[in-house]
């Protein structure tokens, strides 16, 4: 916690022959110092031991409660500070204690100039391949709401970062879930609101990291992801698609668009852009798609199987990538279609391939979770470890087939 020692600066001397008293604030290996106000001769702070001794001059004594009254101060308003933020900083503790500076009266950028910021150095990450064009414009979506918030409960175009309190944040909350309006519809879903917050906390870190400001307003922010079991293909399911031969030609190449998805694990927007700079063939011949993800930027090497290196022929020399391009939208409509004519009963999207590989394909087949969990580029376990927990679903499907035997 805060610590506080008191000196004094004997170079410094007052007409009254007197040295100016000093505290020395230290937090987490960093430091800062400010004037108390207070000033003794440094004979008298040297003979009672930096006022430590028992005191008996009247003004001595008054100086030595002034100083326990800063130091329980400093404690007062570190304790409130923290609570906001444990990584306390010791310029904001010194503004407050000096009461020159509040906490709501600091200089520093508005929370749309911040986002501005953030997103235009998110643009050159994207432009250098480290991160996805579809994720820039959630941060831009995120910014128009932000405004959109800040006219409708504060009439206003901006609001200094300074003057977002924990209410700021809560009723911005409030504002997502419940008034918010996008394409006709009213309200977000908390998934998405809790995926905004976050991405206002990111750019305020980034502030942060850039001096723009000392404090993250959305630290307070505890808001959690609903976390829903994830729509996947049994076995059966997959082997139907996978064995059906469609005459309509469009059906046919998404099919196989979709099964190369399901047997890589590979999201739509990597998957599109694989080519054949991204097959390698290891020391024992075996043939891999190596590449990153365009989210996350994280490695995510899978080795090819059977299915998938039927694919990458079939389509070979036909375009540029290793399978056909397609909108998501479109995707997703011909994978209904697909889905009626197989008589699967399930709301098939490109996703549920990414689904399938890491539930039904590797996990159901006994594929450790931390292979799975590189193979689709997570940063760690516990984003792999939802997967695990639905193959409760496979397990009694089994089960099923099991007990008609002992009937």
């Amino acid at each position: 916690m805060l610590k506080v020692i008191f000196y004094q600066k004997s170079d410094r001397v007052n007409k009254n022959g007197e040295s100016p008293i000093y505290a020395r604030l230290s937090y987490n290996d960093k430091q800062i110092s400010m004037s108390t106000g207070q000033a003794i001769s440094k004979e008298r702070w040297a003979s009672t031991n930096n006022l430590r001794n028992q005191l008996k001059i009247e003004k001595e004594i008054v100086i030595k409660n002034l100083l326990d009254l800063f130091q329980l101060n400093a404690a007062k308003k570190f304790t409130e500070l923290f609570r906001i933020d444990p990584d306390v900083n010791l310029q904001l503790l010194k503004a407050e204690l000096t009461g020159k500076v509040k906490i709501d009266q600091l200089e520093g950028p508005t929370i749309i100039e911040i986002m501005d910021n953030y997103n235009l150095f998110f643009t050159k990450r994207v432009n250098s391949g480290e991160r996805a064009p579809a994720s820039l414009q959630k941060y831009k979506r995120a910014k128009d709401l932000l405004l959109s918030f800040i006219s409708s409960n504060y009439k206003k175009e901006d609001m200094p970062a300074s003057e977002l309190s924990s209410s700021f944040v809560f009723k911005l909350e409030q504002f997502l879930k419940y008034e918010s309006s996008f394409k006709e519809q009213t309200g977000i879903k908390n998934n998405s609101v809790v995926k905004y917050m976050k991405m206002y906390k990111t750019a305020c870190n980034y502030a942060i990291k850039m001096d723009l400001i000392i404090k993250n307003p959305f630290n307070i922010y505890d808001g959690r992801l609903s976390v829903k079991d994830a729509v996947f293909l049994t076995q059966h399911e997959l082997n139907t698609i996978e064995n059906k031969i469609f005459s309509t030609p469009r059906l046919e190449k998404v099919k196989d668009i979709f099964l190369f998805s399901c047997y890589t694990g590979y999201a739509p927007i990597d998957a599109l852009e694989l080519t054949e700079r991204n097959l390698s063939e290891d020391s024992t011949g075996n043939l891999w798609i190596m590449t990153s993800r365009a989210k996350t930027a994280i490695r995510a090497n899978v080795p090819i199987l059977p299915t998938v290196e039927n694919i990458i022929s079939k389509y070979k020399n036909q375009q540029k990538g290793l399978i056909p391009k397609i909108s998501n939208q479109k995707m997703n409509a011909y994978l209904k279609e697909i889905a009626d004519v197989c008589g699967i009963n399930k709301h098939l999207t490109w996703y549920v391939a990414r689904h399938t590989f890491a539930t039904t394909v590797t996990l159901g087949n006994g594929v450790r979770l931390e292979n799975v969990s590189a193979m689709m580029g997570h940063t760690n376990t516990k984003q792999t470890q939802h997967y695990a927990k639905v193959l409760d679903v496979n397990i009694m499907e089994d089960m099923e087939k099991l007990k008609s035997k002992f009937k």
